[in-house]
């Protein structure tokens, strides 16, 4: 009876550090919000902070947008354990609701099949300017 005890915590402490070794990718902030923001004054960039805190190099295979829209930039290089890296995306500003999603293809072992869905969201607003028409019908000031 012993025995068998001791065989099978031997073997679920062998799975256990088994499931342990690979990359692992943690992200500041999964879902960035805009807030309101106003279209010409705002660029639309915005950056999605990771590190690799597995003990194998983190690949980042793909990032696709939900959209044309939203345009990701990733990494093409493998980020060494510890090392950390950045998403950078960039939204065209349509005025209107912002509610897009990011996935991420990686080599990760803490997310299920590699897979990781950023999100951004937030308000696009358009900035009025008075027209000349406007102004005109003030009339003079005395």
């Amino acid at each position: 009876m012993k025995k068998n005890i001791f065989l099978l915590v031997l073997f679920l402490t062998g799975l256990t550090s088994f499931a342990q070794n690979g990359a692992k990718i943690e992200f500041k902030e999964e879902t960035i919000n805009y807030g309101t923001v106003t279209k010409g004054e705002d660029n639309g960039k915005r950056i999605f902070e990771f590190k690799n805190t597995g003990n194998e190099p983190l690949i980042i295979k793909d990032a696709k947008s939900s959209c044309g829209c939203t345009i990701p930039s990733f990494p093409k290089n493998p980020i060494p354990p510890g090392g950390s890296d950045k998403i950078e995306v960039q939204y065209n500003m349509n005025p209107g609701p912002i509610s897009k999603t990011i996935t991420v293809t990686t080599n990760a072992i803490n997310k299920e099949n590699g897979m990781i869905a950023l999100r951004i969201k937030g308000m696009v607003i358009v900035k009025e300017e008075p027209s000349i028409m406007e102004k005109k019908k003030e009339g003079p000031r005395l």
